[in-house]
């Protein structure tokens, strides 16, 4: 797996991450969402740097340019619900890209920090030969990702495979590595490097769907 850690190069994507995390400010759920989309446009933008080209002639109204556009049939995909403005941020710069919306939540069956990934819902399009995006915010301990794909395996196999994320940490990003192809990328704006005794990126933000949206009950 290629990864690319978009913070190992200082950039504006700090501000927005340092926002993310700050308990002063995170609170405010439309500027935390806002600040997630706005990765999702820096990592969408990044990530289109492997795409495949192609050269276009276009007819200005002085004369004909020609410029190099992606080939690339892309379906971006995000778990839900946290995935929903990174999602948004993707869409923004891959505006004709197809959609699909998959749940993943922690389900403690026996009420203590014991879990298991549940994937419940999903509505995809096929995803064979195209470029999937898959986008989740948070990769704490890689499972979400590793089961989300497994589900979509009926959905057909993707020519190529893009996993974006906010923040990770580097027990997750080795555990993924052992089940995604070698040839897949990881965009992440931020690595650290310690998960809690309940699975939870530490110094991380909390949990990125609450800030987002709001508390919920526990399964």
């Amino acid at each position: 797996m290629h990864i690319h850690h978009l913070l190992e190069q200082n950039s504006v994507a700090n501000k927005f991450i340092s926002q993310l995390r700050d308990v002063n400010i995170q609170n405010d759920r439309m500027r935390f969402r806002r600040n997630i989309e706005r990765l999702g446009e820096i990592m969408g933008y990044e990530l289109s740097k492997n795409f495949s080209y192609e050269a276009k002639d276009i007819q200005t109204p002085l004369g004909t340019a020609s410029l190099g556009l992606p080939t690339e049939e892309i379906v971006v995909c995000s778990i839900l619900r946290a995935g929903l403005p990174l999602h948004t941020g993707l869409l923004n710069y891959f505006d004709d890209a197809e959609n699909s919306f998959i749940s993943a939540y922690r389900h403690h069956p026996n009420n203590d920090e014991e879990f298991e990934i549940l994937v419940e819902y999903l509505a995809s399009p096929s995803l064979e030969g195209k470029t999937l995006v898959l986008a989740d915010p948070m990769l704490a301990t890689g499972r979400s990702f590793v089961n989300v794909m497994k589900a979509l395996e009926r959905m057909g196999t993707p020519k190529h495979i893009h996993l974006v994320s906010v923040i990770g940490a580097t027990e997750g990003i080795e555990y993924i590595k052992e089940y995604f192809p070698q040839d897949s990328h990881l965009w992440i704006a931020t690595i650290d490097n310690k998960l809690d005794e309940r699975g939870y990126i530490v110094p991380g933000l909390g949990d990125a769907g609450d800030l987002c949206f709001g508390t919920k009950l526990q399964h």
